[in-house]
């Protein structure tokens, strides 16, 4: 190594010795600085350590905690309890780590700056010192007169020995100086040196103590992707249950029925019939308790929580007789009398105390013949409420365990293959093109974003009956057909399974977003294509697809509150609401909650309405049967701008949103999704016919699924024409009762006013339409519901949901069920 000083210079006492001397001190005052900060930041790393490793020990604990809590899951307690070791382990080396950062950092620093700088400062003092001595006999030396020899001879004495001492102490410092410049540099690397060997052991320990556990996590991997699909299924499999459960609940509310108990006698686990009941104590204070009654075995036994013993209220049922008690001040009681003692009981409801009344009655009767000869078991429909219940739960069952989604939509032809690619057996699907997809052409789908693409499940997703329709009205063949005209003439090569996801994505990019391969009609074939689409929708409108304004209504006929009475004729059924005046009532009592819902001021007549004249009116008018003379609609004609608008003679100039505008009315898919490929704005209004939108020609048209496929390509459910009629009013006007549930649950706006000032509502009673008046309503009495919840409340009722998912699946599946017109009327609105 170079010296730093050197020592002939230091005998010198140059002034590039001074230099020199004065730029070592300031280089070792800056080294001291940086030492001294370089140690002090690693006593902070150290404390920040401990202070990690002390949370990462709460954490581990909370691993093991939560290893304990799930020791019944097997896969899942294991594995937390291998992980917690492993960063119990790496817990350990970062304490290791640690320490060995104190040693060679803090401690052998600090031992350098305390000994070797020290020994520098004090040298640097003692040659500060003598060189001022030196400095001052060197001037005494020099003012000496020539004429004073003693003082000559003192002044030269006094400057040999001041030079002497100098040079021993220069060369001292300057020893001290080249010995620190020497060891600062074995001294620094050393410590980090060692400082790096503790990161190396550290992570050398660390990837040791990994590459044992890599095994268990790829395994942990591996059976993790089974766990996600297992986890799929079982949440499909549990909303399919829950979604069950809530139509059989829906089936109960307009039935008015709330009997869920049904009589049992082959029950596996013996228990016939079991449900709440308040029971009567035999006490001096005659006090009710609510119990979990259960007839099991032939046993009335009884229990408050669900590990206590059953408490037997009668032994043997056969000597026991159960009766009606209308002698009290509560209601819905009943009492079991034994020879030795009686129990008086309470249900909820008059139906559950008939149920329970015929449940006991029926056990009775049971336990008689299993005593006496064989012979078949007692007749499961003693009860008719819970028999028209289970009926009707089975049927509600059959709809939903139908065919799946993906054998409906793979049924398609060109749908077992994915649109794009060409891989086999897709399970994904593009919602607003209609066509299927496999996973990797799915991902790239979604990159595309939701204006282009919407991907969802055939699978794992739940799939609405209008949606599915669509998806088996269009396909990959007729979509490809669209988006793939000029590919073959354009030589571009399709990507298959297994290219590259780059090759795919190009090139879906290019179909679906640049459109590259859509061919380019001419002027003729424009206007071949508008004047057929033209025709088609006039042949619609002559047939049945525009709708009459309604006659009036003949004279009242009442409808007994029990049942539905059949229509004289044909055209008189198909006129009837789907609602009877009880399963009206029973909807209404569940939404009239006074404190939530406000008043409802008519738009007509300006009469408030509370929840209750809802009913009445409803139960009142529940078809145009039952609408009295003065309730009737005026027959006269409508004027003209109430009416739908008339096909051109000649079709207007081409542009792709008159295609989709005349598509829509035509209910021709393939033409919609052509005019869209071609640019057509899915909100286009013609201002040739009253500003009108492709949606509401949709309504026009009659089709539900047209509706669906401009909804889900982003087309606005509020847009009005020219007179503030919305697609809602236009289907309220046609009764065209599933594309107002469909506009609904869209989020249509049932408060907006036309020209007339008139809402959906107004029109709808106007119509006697008693199903539209129903959803309305509903819809209405929902939104005030949610709002009266503030912001954190509730995103709507089930029930509401459930109405709506019927009303849905009704449309989708028996259209006819809901029409609310006579099919051979052919005028227009």
């Amino acid at each position: 190594m170079k010296v730093a000083v050197d020592f002939d210079e230091c005998l010198k006492d140059s002034p590039r010795f001074r230099a020199t001397i004065e730029e070592v001190e300031a280089d070792v005052c800056e080294l001291e600085s940086k030492l001294d900060k370089l140690v002090k930041l690693c006593i902070g790393m150290i404390d920040a350590g401990k202070a990690y490793n002390v949370a990462s020990k709460h954490f581990v604990h909370g691993i093991q905690e939560l290893a304990q809590q799930s020791a019944k899951d097997e896969v899942v307690e294991s594995n937390l309890t291998k992980f917690a070791e492993t960063l119990q382990e790496m817990i350990n080396y970062h304490t290791i780590l640690f320490d060995q950062a104190q040693r060679s950092i803090r401690s052998q620093l600090q031992i350098f700056m305390k000994e070797d700088l020290r020994k520098f400062r004090e040298a640097k003092k003692q040659f500060d010192k003598v060189s001022e001595e030196k400095e001052v006999a060197l001037a005494k030396n020099a003012q000496a007169a020539r004429n004073k020899q003693q003082e000559v001879e003192e002044a030269t004495n006094i400057l040999t020995a001041t030079r002497k001492c100098f040079r021993h102490v220069v060369l001292d410092y300057v020893l001290q100086i080249n010995v620190l410049q020497s060891k600062r540099r074995s001294e620094i690397l050393k410590s980090m040196l060692s400082f790096m060997y503790a990161h190396l052991t550290f992570f050398h320990q660390g990837y040791d103590l990994f590459s044992e556990l890599q095994p268990l996590m790829k395994q942990l991997g591996g059976q993790l992707d089974q766990l996600v699909i297992d986890a799929a299924k079982e949440k499909r499999d549990m909303e399919l249950k829950h979604s069950t459960i809530q139509q059989k609940a829906a089936l109960q509310d307009f039935s008015n029925d709330d009997t869920k108990l049904e009589y049992n006698v082959d029950a596996d686990n013996g228990i016939a019939m079991e449900g709440y009941l308040f029971k009567r104590a035999s006490n001096a204070f005659k006090t009710w308790n609510r119990r979990w009654f259960s007839i099991r075995n032939n046993q009335l036994v009884y229990q408050k929580k669900f590990r206590d013993n059953p408490t037997v209220v009668v032994e043997d049922l056969r000597l026991c007789t159960v009766k009606h008690c209308e002698d009290i001040e509560r209601r819905f009681c009943f009492e079991v009398v034994s020879p030795t003692k009686s129990c008086m009981m309470q249900a909820d409801s008059e139906k559950l105390r008939q149920a329970w009344i015929k449940a006991v009655q029926n056990s009775i009767a049971t336990a008689f013949r299993e005593k006496g000869e064989d012979v078949d078991k007692l007749d499961r429909r003693s009860s008719a409420s819970a028999c028209s219940l289970e009926s009707g739960s089975e049927s509600q069952d059959r709809s939903l365990k139908g065919e799946s989604a993906l054998q409906r939509v793979l049924a398609i032809p060109g749908n077992d293959r994915c649109c794009d690619c060409g891989a086999a057996d897709p399970r994904w699907a593009s919602i607003n093109l209609g066509i299927t997809l496999c996973i990797q052409c799915s991902g790239i789908h979604r990159s595309l974003g939701v204006h282009f693409s919407k991907v969802r499940s055939l699978t794992l997703d739940t799939w609405e009956p209008e949606l599915l329709k669509l998806m088996c009205e269009l396909g990959n063949a007729v979509i490809n057909g669209i988006y793939e005209a000029r590919r073959q003439e354009l030589a571009t090569r399709k990507p298959r399974a297994g290219d590259s996801r780059q090759e795919a994505e190009s090139y879906i990019r290019a179909k679906y977003v640049e459109k590259r391969f859509v061919h380019r009609p001419s002027p003729a074939e424009q206007k071949a294509k508008l004047l057929a689409l033209s025709r088609q929708e006039k042949r619609s409108s002559n047939s049945s697809g525009h709708l009459p304004p309604r006659p009036p209504p003949p004279t009242p006929q009442l409808r007994p509150a029990s049942s539905v009475t059949a229509a004289a004729s044909g055209e008189e059924e198909g006129k009837e609401s789907l609602f009877c005046p009880d399963e009206l009532d029973s909807l209404f009592s569940y939404f009239d909650t006074t404190s939530q819902l406000r008043s409802i001021k008519s738009a007509d007549s300006g009469i408030q309405n509370s929840a209750e004249g809802s009913r009445e009116m409803l139960a009142s008018t529940p078809s145009a049967n039952s609408l009295s003379e003065a309730e009737a609609p005026d027959p006269t004609p409508l004027p003209p701008h109430a009416r739908g608008s008339a096909v051109p003679r000649e079709p207007k100039p081409y542009s792709p949103g008159l295609q989709l505008f005349w598509a829509s009315c035509a209910g021709s898919l393939p033409d919609m999704a052509e005019a869209m490929a071609h640019g057509a704005e899915v909100n286009w209004a013609n201002v040739d016919d009253d500003k009108k939108t492709p949606l509401i020609m949709a309504v026009q048209g009659g089709s539900l699924v047209t509706c669906e496929f401009l909804l889900q390509n982003a087309a606005s459910v509020n847009q009005p024409d020219a007179y503030g009629r919305g697609p809602l009013h236009h289907a309220t006007t046609l009764g065209h009762t599933g594309q107002v549930c469909l506009f609904l649950k869209r989020g249509a706006s049932q408060n907006a006013v036309d020209i007339d000032n008139k809402t959906p509502l107004a029109i709808a009673v106007e119509a006697a339409n008693a199903d539209i008046v129903t959803l309305l309503r509903l819809a209405k009495m929902n939104d005030e519901m949610r709002e009266s919840e503030g912001p954190y409340g509730q995103s709507g009722d089930e029930t509401y949901q459930d109405i709506f998912r019927d009303f849905s699946q009704m449309a989708s599946s028996d259209p006819d069920r809901l029409n609310r017109f006579q099919p051979n009327d052919s005028h227009r609105l």
